[in-house]
């Protein structure tokens, strides 16, 4: 079945970042993951460098890295900016999710490309992330905190990537209220002579 440009167009007006204190226990499905990675895949990307790399994130492991964010907040934390309620919302966020997808990019060793492409490619990867939770019932919300930025060590990076953030993913049962946007002429020009 072919998607109807209606379905298109209501499918991207859905899209909206959810958090993870909506998420519900009901787990994510391997197989809808890998789908979902799939459909990142075909991003558009400038001399085809498919710079997107995911480390996926899910059962015990989400114990780990919400560990590993607690302890980052500890240590770099000044006391005097310091929050026990921030706290326990960094280490909830993974525990509250079905799933955690650490976002990174290799870029281009060749440096065809510059560095702004990759990032927009891997960006790109994400909102094909994002429509396909949003067509799958399931919650999203990419976050981009200094301890993730700084996670190379923990997340086993390879020489050379970065960690762009993390893609909460969990089903929801709240209804979402719709998302203002301003009114494409404020931000349009058209150009025709």
């Amino acid at each position: 079945m072919s998607l109807t440009a209606e379905q298109l167009n209501e499918l991207i007006k859905q899209r909206r970042a959810v958090y993870p204190q909506f998420y519900n226990d009901k787990p994510i499905a391997r197989k809808i993951i890998e789908q979902i990675l799939e459909n990142a895949r075909w991003a558009p990307t400038h001399k085809l460098t498919q710079p997107w790399r995911f480390k996926v994130v899910t059962g015990k492991a989400l114990e780990r890295l919400s560990e590993y964010l607690g302890e980052y907040y500890r240590k770099n934390t000044p006391p005097e900016e310091f929050s026990q309620k921030k706290l326990n919302k960094v280490i909830q966020k993974p525990l509250k999710s079905a799933c955690v997808i650490a976002i990174g990019m290799m870029p281009d060793p060749q440096k065809r490309v510059p560095e702004w492409e990759e990032l927009a490619a891997v960006a790109c990867a994400v909102e094909n992330m994002w429509l396909s939770c949003t067509a799958y019932g399931i919650g999203c919300y990419w976050s981009s905190p200094k301890s993730i930025l700084e996670a190379s060590e923990f997340l086993g990076l390879a020489e050379g990537e970065k960690c762009l953030g993390l893609l909460y993913m969990g089903y929801y049962d709240t209804p979402l209220p719709p998302t203002p946007r301003d009114p494409i002429e404020t931000k349009t020009t058209w150009i025709s002579e």
